[in-house]
């Protein structure tokens, strides 16, 4: 069985001067802002798609080290993952930084850093990001 997520983008006006809005279909919560200034600039405010690429990557990656550490018979308490995502205007997005803090009794630093890396490179959002550089940092707490 496949599934198959959707979101919508609403633009208006040039890329320079213009905004849009971002609908996920599964959310509750008003439309999402994006523009060009919040893109090449960085805002507190307004979500780029690189964010969601952020989002989509962390959560993902997280999920498939979660799983992984069952897999060995060590299951996490917690996984805290954080993606970095890099745009450069005129370049493009050039690479995902994997920022992992995990709570997995019974699992020594260098068996984490193994897994971790096995589930960054099976992660299906990692794979859909080949052409990127994807870095990770993995830390035990």
């Amino acid at each position: 069985m496949s599934v198959t997520s959707e979101a919508s983008t609403t633009w208006k006006g040039s890329l320079i001067e213009g905004s849009g809005e971002i609908a996920l279909e599964s959310s509750n919560q008003g439309p999402l802002a994006v523009n060009w200034q919040a893109r090449s600039e960085g805002s507190a405010s307004v979500t780029t798609p690189e964010e969601l690429l952020a989002a989509a990557h962390s959560s993902c990656f997280s999920m498939a080290l979660s799983h992984a550490l069952a897999g060995n018979g060590t299951p996490p308490e917690r996984v805290e993952t954080t993606a970095s995502v890099t745009f450069i205007p005129g370049t493009g997005i050039t690479g995902s930084h994997l920022n992992v803090n995990a709570v997995v009794p019974g699992l020594s630093a260098d068996d984490f850093a193994r897994i971790a890396n096995e589930a960054k490179t099976g992660c299906p959002v990692s794979a859909a990001l080949t052409g990127i550089e994807i870095t990770l940092e993995a830390t035990l707490a």
